[in-house]
């Protein structure tokens, strides 16, 4: 039990890569002179102001350290702001183009690249997983490379084992001074989740599991001879000249200018933006910018990344339990002006959302520093409004 002050900040602050997700959806596509008016109709109607004052309502109250946000159309930054520290040591302002940890969106581009594979018929939806990973998952034969993808194969999450908690005042102390330099093989953490039992039977219902893309990394791997690493960066980064995108396999820092990561002791903040990312690996290993998820958002649903029935595919959700609104590595969210898809991506320190229309013409990035537990829940509050405020900023709402 966690009773101290250490303990509930802990609990609060250091997120273990559960990786929910936002959801996103499908806006009807409007033909060509449409678009254009309604990118320079956009542009004329975004309210900046207001959107950097929901950034400063999440920093506020000392439940996040810093926040950044962008909203994209058509190409065009119709808005872009920062609020908050990325520093707290040197006071240094966070700022619209810094680097942050992406945490569970990196599962949208694993999962690009395992529909690309599927497009090039090296692997197939439907495939048992025991075809491409022999002896690597006790129910390989049962479980589809679909129910990898949208977390319907009933695999146990590794995040969830006891190992992974960190909720305690010791065993934080534990991650700080060790085991966040750690390095773990994908392989050592199918393990883990092998030794759980299976939620349910393949295909019966939805739960979230970490594991299902550990695994689909290794099929990656297996299938094409090279590490999934270097099939996103030459089938995604490359291509689309995301400068500031990194899949790190066991380099514990951020490069280039980015926020730091930060949980709130009772002897002061304590930086925690340094581990070893082979605890998420093609899970949540990620760091990119806000700039580069919405191109990367804009690529992928404007059809530039996949063709229409692998894009079809991923974006068939399970239409089960809480994974109603979860298709192939992308979620739908619903908002007052029309479906957006995307992911949420939980890291240690940071939180983040991408979304974008089904048209591939507008893209929301929003991403905040959690820190100080006694503030979370206003800034929480105020990041959800955030997200619905710049989703539909400048559009009609729908009825």
């Amino acid at each position: 039990m966690v009773g101290t002050s250490m303990g509930r900040a802990v609990r609060a602050a250091v997120v273990v890569l559960a990786g929910a997700g936002l959801v996103g959806g499908v806006v009807p596509a409007a033909n060509a002179q449409d678009a254009g008016s309604a990118v320079a109709g956009s542009a004329r109607r975004v309210d900046r102001a207001a959107l950097d004052a929901g950034l400063r309502a999440v920093v506020a109250p000392g439940g996040a350290t810093a926040a950044l946000g962008r909203v994209s159309e058509d190409g065009r930054t119709l808005w872009k702001g920062a609020a908050g520290t990325a520093d707290l040591t040197t006071g240094e302002p966070a700022a619209a183009r810094d680097r942050f940890r992406i945490g569970s969106a990196t599962k949208t581009f694993v999962a690009t690249v395992v529909l690309q594979l599927v497009a090039e018929h090296r692997i197939g939806l439907d495939d048992p997983v025991e075809r491409h990973l022999p002896g690597v998952l006790r129910n390989g034969a049962a479980i589809s490379v679909r129910q990898l993808l949208n977390h319907t194969g009933g695999v146990y999450n590794y995040t969830s084992d006891p190992a992974f908690a960190y909720d305690d005042d010791a065993s934080f102390r534990t991650w700080l001074s060790t085991d966040r330099w750690k390095s773990r093989t994908k392989a050592e953490l199918v393990a883990v989740a092998e030794t759980h039992p299976a939620y349910f039977p393949p295909g019966q219902d939805w739960h979230y599991s970490n594991t299902d893309y550990i695994l689909l990394g290794m099929l990656i791997e297996r299938t094409t001879g090279r590490g999934w690493q270097q099939e996103v960066d030459r089938r995604i980064i490359r291509p689309l000249g995301l400068r500031e995108t990194t899949m790190p396999e066991n380099d514990p820092t951020v490069p280039g200018r980015h926020t730091r990561a930060y949980v709130s002791l009772p002897g002061g903040p304590v930086d925690i933006t340094l581990f070893n990312p082979t605890i998420a690996g093609p899970a949540g290993a990620g760091i990119s910018t806000t700039a580069d998820l919405a191109a990367f958002l804009s690529a992928l649903l404007g059809g530039r990344l996949l063709g229409p029935a692998e894009l079809a595919e991923m974006k068939h959700t399970t239409g089960l339990g809480r994974g109603a609104d979860y298709g192939l590595g992308l979620e739908r969210t619903r908002t007052p002006c029309g479906d957006f898809w995307g992911h949420r991506g939980d890291s240690l320190g940071y939180s983040s959302t991408m979304l974008g229309d089904d048209t591939g013409q507008r893209q929301v990035v929003l991403v905040r520093n959690p820190y100080d537990p006694a503030g979370l829940h206003a800034s929480e509050a105020a990041f959800a409004d955030l997200v619905t405020a710049a989703a539909c900023a400048g559009r009609t709402a729908r009825p």
